[in-house]
């Protein structure tokens, strides 16, 4: 999430005074009562802070590279905002620091990279690559990386097309209203082993479909397709319309998104509203599969204090998960079988899904990251998830999870301490069974 630090009190504060609404009422407390089980994380990575010079250094979302001519020696890719991209191995060491593109001018915004996704195996003018995707906020484009994992200079090259148009803007002046590509997720279709990468826009409830394409030199460019828009507004089951308390202008944006590649299934967190499941081609209807606590909840927003005030809770939200719905991953087993991860951030939980639609995405449980004995801290405020169902060498043999934490501990005085943590996926796996 990198939405404005007054949005971001309007939220936790309707958050909090929902969830002490909802605790008079008998049927949520019980729910509450109920304790997920922990995970506690095998690693960190160094926290992210601001710099000196006042840049965004900010972690946000994480996606594992697999080696798979050597597992143990694979990579996490994640961004950092206006501190571009880095490289993780398994260790959660710093393997290359990769900047953000520099602002086109004095008066615009520097590059800022929100989420990154990866595309395995995708036919360039100069062979096959493996590509770390990021949506990059600050010019509303797309940016490519290829992966060479023994590469001298680290395993991060920018070949990006330079002709790559903005995602959403027809001029620079809308690019600097910062209404700009947001959300991200990559998908290869099986049927015609096209790539493509799914782009959602902030402070609206639009996600774009991107054709991956090749360009001259080895570069990578994309194509739009088509767009669809989720809902802004919602009948209740009362006759009344709700629409999420929000900053005047600014409309429920998604973010976290994740495609399950059996069967090309788009899943697409609406950060105050829910996750929505629809076909990653964007030609049919949009379902909703489960919604948060605060669905329905009146809120009025205060100019003054910036924040939302909540009105009565009519009971219309779902009971597990807390707004903001983020970070959203699959967990892949080979019996077709797994799990849809979300991170609940209003509540600092996760919770998983069955992936099957056939099941209509049934919840299958939840779990919190909590401190390790080790000293290792739990994560907070989760903003993005990645999960791989495959063996990583003898560090995670059983897989790996790792999760932004939004609030590292020790904190850095008044800076935000923020990194991600690596937690053995089998040890998820084990509480989400149980």
């Amino acid at each position: 999430m990198v939405t404005s630090s007054s949005a971001r009190s309007a939220r936790l504060a309707l958050v909090t005074a929902v969830a002490a609404l909802a605790a008079t009422a008998v049927p949520f407390q019980a729910l509450a009562a109920s304790p997920l089980p922990a995970v506690t994380p095998h690693s960190e990575t160094p926290a992210l802070h601001d710099d000196e010079a006042g840049g965004d250094a900010d972690a946000d979302d994480p996606a594992i590279w697999r080696n798979a001519a050597d597992p143990g020696r694979s990579l996490v890719i994640a961004t950092a905002k206006q501190g571009g991209l880095r490289a993780y191995d398994l260790d959660a060491r710093e393997v290359q620091s990769v900047p953000a593109p520099a602002a086109p001018g004095p008066d615009h915004a520097p590059g800022r990279f929100n989420n990154v996704d990866l595309v395995h195996g995708l036919r360039l003018t100069s062979g096959r690559a493996d590509l770390a995707v990021t949506s990059d906020r600050g010019s509303d484009r797309l940016r490519f990386y290829r992966i060479d994992r023994d590469r001298a200079g680290g395993p991060l090259t920018d070949v990006t097309d330079p002709a790559a148009a903005p995602v959403f803007s027809s001029s620079q002046a809308e690019i600097d209203e910062q209404r700009t590509a947001y959300g991200l997720a990559t998908w290869t279709d099986k049927a015609t082993s096209r790539s493509y990468a799914l782009v959602s826009r902030r402070e609206r409830t639009g996600i774009a479909l991107l054709e991956l394409t090749p360009g001259a030199g080895g570069t990578v460019g994309y194509r739009k397709i088509r767009t669809l828009d989720l809902p802004a507004d919602f009948r209740l089951p009362n006759g009344s319309s709700w629409s999420p308390c929000g900053e005047p202008g600014e409309l429920p944006q998604v973010e976290g998104m994740v495609v399950d590649p059996a069967n090309g299934t788009l899943y697409a967190g609406q950060e105050d509203v829910g996750i929505w499941r629809m076909p990653a081609d964007l030609t049919g209807k949009p379902q909703l599969v489960d919604k948060v606590r605060e669905f329905g909840v009146p809120g009025t927003y205060d100019e003054e204090t910036e924040e939302c005030t909540p009105g009565t809770d009519p009971g219309y939200g779902g009971t597990r998960m807390s707004a903001d719905v983020e970070g959203l991953t699959l967990v892949n087993e080979s019996d077709g079988d797994g799990y849809l991860l979300a991170s609940s951030q209003g509540d600092n939980t996760f919770a998983a899904y069955d992936r099957e639609v056939s099941d209509a995405n049934e919840y299958e449980g939840g779990f919190r990251v909590t401190a390790a004995a080790s000293g290792v801290d739990g994560s907070e405020e989760c903003d993005g998830a990645a999960a791989l169902n495959a063996p990583l060498g003898a560090r995670y043999p059983n897989g790996l999870l790792v999760v932004q934490d939004g609030h590292d501990a020790p904190g850095d005085g008044e800076r935000p301490s923020t990194n991600f943590k690596f937690v053995d996926l089998g040890a998820v796996l084990d509480a989400v069974d149980d």
